[in-house]
């Protein structure tokens, strides 16, 4: 009584930096590291973000600078 799984096909993820060809990701461009930031200000992880490592240090940077000028919140309200 064996029972048959299927194995899921679940498709690589890409960096969203290297497909547009971004060599530096700005801390000033709010608009763009709002989308890898959830609705509580936390900074979204690797694994769900699907960036590579060079560029999810980068963002990581730029959403601290951002947070530091006042462009994003530390929280949400």
């Amino acid at each position: 009584m064996f029972i048959k799984r299927r194995k899921r096909f679940r498709r690589k993820k890409v960096c969203a930096f290297c497909v547009d060809n971004i060599k530096y990701v700005d801390y000033k461009d709010a608009k763009t590291l709002r989308g890898f930031m959830t609705e509580r200000g936390k900074i979204i992880p690797r694994r769900i973000s699907g960036n590579c490592a060079h560029h999810q240090r980068q963002l990581t940077l730029a959403i601290k600078r951002a947070r530091n000028m006042a462009l994003l919140p530390f929280t949400a309200e």
